[in-house]
């Protein structure tokens, strides 16, 4: 197996992916944008191997070193994809596919002049409603509570979406980010919320 067996080769960055052509197996879906290293997203893969979870990162060492954990693992179910978030969701991934979406701790842009680079902005909401299914999910986690208010402003203001609790077994399984800035005393925001 190459290294680069879980990482999708892409042919062209314009024809849009079907998951049928990324998954040994038809079974439900879930979706990670901005995936950094991948501790979340492998222990999810190995602990529910009748769900398939594609993963998408930009920066290339992080994808290599999941992709590598994921085939040590022998994990049939995990597939990633090297891209920019944003733009994977609004052309390359297809409608209705994933039960969920997760994005924790994007990078927050800080600065006022920076804060339009942010991931969850006003048309986030409507891009996730056209990838999940009906009653699909949108899990998200900040340590930045400017941040974490703009999301919920942005999914509040959408309409299509109701503010639920995050379950337990996700509220437990803390990722790489979150140890490092929960030991700094920052606070972990979390918020769910399910397509109507």
């Amino acid at each position: 197996m190459s290294d680069n067996a879980l990482l999708h080769d892409f042919q062209s960055i314009t024809e849009p992916l079907r998951l049928e052509g990324l998954f040994p197996a038809a079974q439900p879906a879930e979706l990670e944008i901005g995936c950094g290293d991948g501790g979340f997203l492998l222990q999810m893969a190995q602990q529910h191997p009748d769900r398939n979870f594609l993963g998408v990162e930009r920066l290339l060492g992080r994808i290599r070193k999941l992709s590598k954990k994921g085939q040590n693992a022998s994990l049939t179910n995990l597939r990633l994809l090297r891209l920019e978030g944003r733009y994977v969701m609004k052309y390359l991934l297809p409608e209705k596919a994933f039960e969920a979406i997760h994005v924790y701790f994007p990078d927050p842009w800080p600065k006022d002049r920076h804060a339009r680079h942010r991931l969850i902005d006003g048309e986030f909401p409507q891009t996730a409603a056209r990838l999940l299914k009906k009653v699909g999910v949108v899990h998200l986690r900040t340590d930045d509570v400017t941040y974490f208010k703009q999301m919920k402003t942005v999914f509040c203001a959408h309409g299509g979406f109701n503010e639920k609790e995050t379950p337990d077994e996700l509220a437990a399984r803390v990722t790489e980010f979150e140890v490092e800035f929960n030991a700094q005393g920052k606070h972990t925001n979390r918020a769910s919320w399910r397509l109507q």
